[in-house]
């Protein structure tokens, strides 16, 4: 995959998990600069740094919570400073606070909203303004499987994550006449600190369901992201592409 000379690359949620496979494999596609967003782990967040120098790209760990919209403009504001462009931005971050509708709080649902739906909201209407300057980037949002079919017990998760999927496919036509494209990766079941402690019964369960039968890894999820966001995916906007083992068509 090719396009990343001298690109500057913006993950967030990219002290783990999917976010630091994305951050990493930007760098191995020869991205110049990785943008390493965290919450809180700043160690976390330097061993990103450190894997994604590893890779051949420069690093750097910014710190700001993605449900602060204030933060996140004066975020992309400071990277284009710093770095005269933004040109890929991965919004990753997330969180999920299950439990059953009827036992809901205002406070759990709304957290939801905040980080996973509001935060990739306020990111792409920062990003958008210095990447229509350039005439051109790339917004990948990391939706759900659960967005697309629903989960019982997860209702605020998946209606954030379904309502990223109306956002994406809202703003690839917004932008689309600036050379901007704008897609979404829905991973299912996949190896990371969110899945690890599933208890065995219920992970035999899991895999049941899955054609390809076993979990997938941030690695392949990465592929999906830095592919949307390559040349090789000029031509693609507006699209949701899953990597989630055949579990959900």
């Amino acid at each position: 995959m090719s396009g990343f000379k001298d690109k500057v690359v913006l993950v967030t949620g990219g002290s783990r998990g999917i976010g630091r496979a994305c951050a990493v494999a930007f760098a191995k596609a020869g991205a110049a600069v990785v943008v390493v967003n965290y919450a809180g782990n700043e160690a976390a967040a330097q061993e990103s740094v450190k894997l994604v120098q590893e890779a051949g790209a420069k690093a750097e760990a910014v710190k700001f919570d993605v449900a602060d919209t204030a933060a996140c403009a004066a975020a992309v504001e400071s990277l284009v400073k710093t770095h005269g462009r933004l040109d890929v931005l991965v919004n990753n971050a997330g969180v999920s606070v299950d439990g059953l509708v009827m036992r809901l709080k205002d406070e759990d649902w709304d957290k939801q909203m905040d980080t996973n739906l509001k935060g990739s909201f306020a990111l792409i209407r920062a990003a958008s303004r210095p990447m229509m300057k350039q005439r051109g980037g790339a917004i990948i949002n990391l939706t759900s499987i659960v967005g697309e079919s629903g989960n019982a017990g997860q209702a605020a998760y998946s209606a954030s994550k379904a309502g990223l999927i109306g956002l994406t496919k809202s703003v690839a036509k917004e932008l689309a006449s600036r050379n901007i494209r704008v897609n979404a990766v829905s991973p299912g079941f996949i190896g990371t600190d969110m899945t690890a402690g599933i208890n065995d019964e219920l992970r035999k369960k899991m895999l049941e369901n899955i054609p390809l039968a076993r979990l997938g890894t941030p690695e392949e999820v990465a592929n999906a992201v830095v592919f949307l966001a390559s040349d090789s995916a000029a031509y693609i906007t507006g699209e949701v592409l899953k990597v989630n083992g055949g579990m959900y068509m």
